[in-house]
């Protein structure tokens, strides 16, 4: 592995926390989000935003709570499917 590329994951665990925390959080939510009734009539935007929100949320779980990015990213991705609503 590169330095760079050790430089970078060991910055993003500082803010992240660990890879296998969050995968496992990130999953979890993701398993309960796709039983979920509605899950079948949602969008590909909405799906995919679901996702990208859920990422965050284990992000947030899993390391730092604090961090603002976590928390603006989850705003923006919930914006982008209201912008599509009909």
């Amino acid at each position: 592995m590169t330095a760079d590329l050790s430089a970078t994951l060991e910055q993003r665990r500082s803010v992240h926390g660990d890879f296998t925390d969050h995968a496992a959080v990130t999953q979890a939510l993701k398993d309960i989000a796709r039983a979920a009734p509605s899950w079948a009539r949602m969008s590909p935007v909405a799906r995919e935003a679901i996702d990208m929100i859920l990422h965050k949320v284990g992000r947030a779980c899993a390391g730092n709570p604090d961090h603002a990015d976590h928390w603006h990213d989850i705003g923006g991705y919930a914006r982008l499917v209201e912008e599509r609503l009909p």
